[in-house]
């Protein structure tokens, strides 16, 4: 059986298997059954992003939920992290995001979160899917089953935001610092600006008219190249940039320079080495992590370890050893002692917490990791065949990681969430690694695309 689960959730083309209001429709049935126990009324808390398809999908969603006889509390647009927030703030059994994160409009996808606003884990998925995919395990039900109701939290924005708020204290404010906000034509596009000016900052906001269509169009955390540009017009202190769904940060310093997630999570770490603070002594990061961070950390004296892609990865290696800060080089950063999933709101605001306490510009403060130069091609295959089976392709890999020796890398990796194979090389000099990087990248498509 074909996993309809990848690293985070099930994603594809909206209104295209599975992908269907009539898969959504059993997934919100499916998610009753899961959770429904004698004498008690599930309640699953629903968000979504500003895709178009996201009205349909959440439609059927919820007509799945209020069929099974479980309640449904509807949040409306509202970032991952906040859905998240509101099922252990309302303390519901479970919460559904509709989102397909950074990807662009025509797809969509779904979020599934347990009662303490995690991310449900295999055994789970596993246990959901066996109920899609079996038509006869999840019968229509016949009346006079009682049907559940729809409520909506009119206050889900409001009760999200002073939650977010909460992370940045004890720090006052930011009155009269100027900060650029590029929210993706997304999730965050009213929560991030008003979040940022009830803290005294004076807000440029861009990306921040989502009309169904233009989610993550040449912006946010995937292209932070126009809110680089404002920073600079604007003599902003700092620019963020969050993805369609608000769970990722990247971020722009005074001068127009772009900063990756692992950079962002190198400085937080030197903060809260520095009070005391960095539990263990540890970071948990990614197999994608640039070299530059490992060599940072280690001259810091902090330790970390390496997971799989994907912050759920992250955040069970987090709970397993003990650490509060962890993340991905693409964004995905979780301050566990803030919350649980990665936020790119309380993110953004735990850096700007390290420029206020070090009095320092972004651009000083990021002088604390070197980025080796990296190249990253996605290349669209049509199926996920192992590499390591495909001999050409297993050579080219050898002959670049000859080449580089010590003074670089190479990772050559399948999407959790699409039919792409990633490569990725990094290397001493940026047309070294550019090279090297289309070599391999031209075997994979000659023979997987």
């Amino acid at each position: 059986m074909s996993r309809l689960f990848g690293t985070d959730g099930i994603r594809g083309v909206a209104n295209a298997y599975p992908l269907t209001a009539e898969m959504f429709l059993r997934i919100g049935r499916a998610l009753v059954h899961l959770y429904q126990r004698s004498g008690h009324i599930p309640r699953i808390v629903v968000g979504k992003d500003t895709r178009l398809s996201g009205d349909m999908l959440e439609s059927a969603l919820v007509a799945g939920i209020c069929s099974a006889g479980a309640n449904a509390l509807t949040g409306g647009v509202l970032p991952t992290p906040g859905v998240a927030f509101l099922i252990t703030d309302k303390q519901a059994d479970a919460g559904v995001v509709i989102s397909a994160s950074h990807n662009p409009f025509e797809d969509n996808g779904i979020k599934i979160f347990d009662r303490r606003g995690l991310k449900l884990p295999d055994a789970e998925e596993l246990a959901i899917e066996k109920i899609l995919l079996d038509e006869e395990a999840l019968p229509i039900p016949e009346a006079p089953l009682p049907c559940g109701r729809t409520f909506h939290l009119a206050d889900a924005g409001v009760r999200y935001i002073d939650f977010v708020k909460r992370s940045f204290r004890p720090v006052a404010n930011l009155r009269g610092m100027r900060v650029a906000l590029d929210c993706a034509h997304g999730a965050t596009s009213q929560v991030a600006p008003e979040t940022f000016r009830q803290l005294g900052a004076a807000v440029t906001a861009l990306c921040n008219e989502p009309t169904g269509v233009n989610i993550n169009l040449n912006c946010g955390s995937q292209h932070p190249e126009a809110l680089a540009r404002v920073v600079r017009e604007k003599g902003a202190a700092v620019g963020f940039a969050f993805d369609g769904d608000g769970d990722r940060l990247i971020a722009v310093d005074e001068k127009g320079t772009v900063l990756t997630g692992d950079q962002i999570l190198t400085i937080c770490a030197a903060s809260l080495k520095k009070e005391g603070r960095l539990a263990n002594n540890l970071v948990v990061r990614t197999v994608m992590s640039n070299c530059g961070m490992e060599m940072a950390l280690q001259s810091l004296g902090i330790d970390s370890v390496l997971t799989d892609v994907g912050d759920r990865a992250v955040l069970q290696a987090m709970q397993a050893r003990g650490a509060v800060l962890g993340g991905e080089d693409s964004g995905h950063l979780i301050f566990l002692q803030h919350h649980n999933t990665g936020d790119g709101m309380i993110s953004a605001l735990q850096l700007l917490a390290v420029m206020e306490k070090e009095g320092k510009p972004l651009s000083e403060l990021a002088k604390v990791m070197t980025v080796f130069p990296q190249t990253l091609i996605n290349v669209k295959v049509a199926s996920k065949v192992d590499t390591e089976t495909v001999p050409e392709i297993v050579r080219i890999i050898k002959d670049i990681e000859d080449k580089l020796g010590a003074e670089g890398r190479v990772l050559v990796r399948y999407s959790g969430t699409q039919n792409v194979c990633r490569v990725m090389v990094e290397g001493p000099t940026a047309d070294k690694t550019d090279l090297y990087c289309r070599q391999i990248a031209d075997v994979v498509k000659e023979k997987l695309a």
